[in-house]
């Protein structure tokens, strides 16, 4: 059998190379790399391709199909062909790389969208892997995908970065594989570039900046305002330095107010700006704990590499995340409930129930089979938990255990019967006139 890698991130190629390690993905004989670049410019970034720290990880692959030089210039992410042209795309494609496609698996990342979404819907009679591309495998899937696709799904490849818990990626029928943590950590650490970094004394505390007001969650100032919290978090534990890796596109006014910040406190400051991944640089570092907003690093830092991780304004940001399906809500709240001391979700079990009532809130007919899971949880939630992971508003969509009660209008306009109340009414109305109409032309003998 072939496998066809379609891969796009690092995160999602060191997965992989993991899982190839740790002999979870089988015996194949021919492994093909399908890399490409997802960035909207893709100009400006160096994909997984030509990145010259993942020379080691792409050498575990038989060989390499250049995904972007072959649909150059279309954007991988605009390959949306139709559905008349698969046939002969299927025969050019298998014909090109060699494929049999009867004996075929694709593992894709991103399978809700082009050009996986795509390769997909090319080879028919393929088997689909997914592979986890960090926390936002713990979601579920933001689109339906026809039966075509997800009867073929067998199994969802990931990071064990939560250990106990289980991705709602493909969820129920998919097999969960979860790739162990060394065997993670060795490939990350061979993906990571030869980078001299001042190795700690285990006392230096590692900042990681996420640039949260490009995505429009933070204004500028509070970006800033949380960032010293940040130092002032880190301040408290009298490290004998504090790293800060800002995040690549923040401006540097953010890290100047910093570091005047880090000096008014006679901490010592220290800005990072080199290429190694904030999971590297905690090791390389020997950082004692790492703090960040709801960086999806934390986890990883904390279970693969074994060191202490805090947080800061992740209430704060599960209010602000909209609409309620953002799919940064899944990973905002697995780092809250890491981070939260007084968290009653911190054992895995519980953590699970509390990922899947929040995976079905935020993708009903997707997750529609873990209702009863987000009822459970909601009927003997407390109500500083639920204000806190649920809106009332989604509650009271879904009409989940503590909605508040709805109002006259929203009774009036409540659907029932596929139209609202008062549209049920008017077409009650009208065939009641309709009805009334007939019967006075009878008795007139029309």
């Amino acid at each position: 059998m072939t496998q066809l890698f379609a891969l796009h991130s690092a995160y999602a190629l060191t997965t992989a190379v993991a899982a190839l390690d740790a002999g979870l993905l089988g015996d194949d004989e021919d492994r093909v790399l399908v890399p490409f670049v997802s960035a909207r410019v893709p100009e400006t970034t160096v994909g997984i391709l030509h990145d010259p720290a993942l020379a080691g990880l792409r050498a575990r692959f038989d060989r390499i199909e250049d995904l972007d030089e072959l649909l150059g210039p279309l954007h991988p992410s605009a390959w949306k062909p139709e559905k008349a042209e698969l046939p002969v795309l299927e025969r050019l494609l298998t014909r090109a790389w060699g494929l049999d496609g009867d004996d075929l698996e694709i593992l894709v990342q991103s399978p809700q969208v082009a050009p996986a979404l795509t390769l997909m819907r090319l080879f028919p009679r393929a088997r689909i892997t997914i592979m986890g591309d960090g926390l936002m495998t713990y979601s579920p899937l933001r689109v339906k995908l026809p039966h075509t696709i997800t009867a073929r799904i067998g199994r969802v490849v990931h990071a064990d970065v939560v250990p106990g818990v289980a991705p709602l990626a493909a969820s129920p029928s998919a097999t969960v594989v979860p790739v162990p943590a060394q065997a993670f950590r060795r490939a990350l650490l061979e993906a990571a570039p030869e980078e001299a970094v001042e190795h700690g004394d285990g006392d230096t505390v590692l900042v990681l900046g996420q640039y949260l007001a490009a995505l429009g969650l933070l204004s500028d100032a509070e970006e800033v305002s949380q960032q010293r919290q940040m130092i002032d978090l880190a301040a408290r534990r009298r490290p004998s330095r504090i790293v800060f890796k800002p995040h690549p596109s923040a401006p540097p006014r953010v890290t100047d107010a910093l570091r005047e910040h880090a000096r008014s406190m006679s901490v010592e400051f220290v800005e990072y700006r080199g290429g190694l991944s904030a999971e590297v640089l905690a090791d390389r570092l020997d950082a004692r704990t790492v703090i960040a907003g709801f960086s999806t690093a934390l986890p990883t830092v904390q279970s693969v590499f074994g060191r202490d991780i805090d947080s800061v304004g992740t209430d704060a940001l599960l209010r602000r995340l909209t609409p309620f399906e953002n799919s940064n809500r899944i990973p905002a709240t697995i780092v809250d409930v890491l981070t939260r001391a007084d968290s009653p979700y911190g054992e895995p079990a519980q953590l699970q129930l509390l990922i899947d009532a929040v995976g079905y809130a935020m993708q009903p007919l997707v997750a529609a089979h873990l209702r009863p899971r987000a009822e459970a949880l909601l009927r003997g939630i407390r109500s500083v938990d639920r204000d806190r992971y649920f809106s009332p508003q989604r509650l009271a969509e879904l009409r989940l255990p503590g909605a508040p009660p709805p109002s006259l209008m929203d009774r009036a306009l409540r659907p029932a019967g596929g139209v609202g109340r008062v549209e049920e009414l008017r077409l009650t109305a009208l065939g009641a006139r309709r009805r009334i109409g007939r019967a006075w032309r009878v008795l007139r003998g029309r």
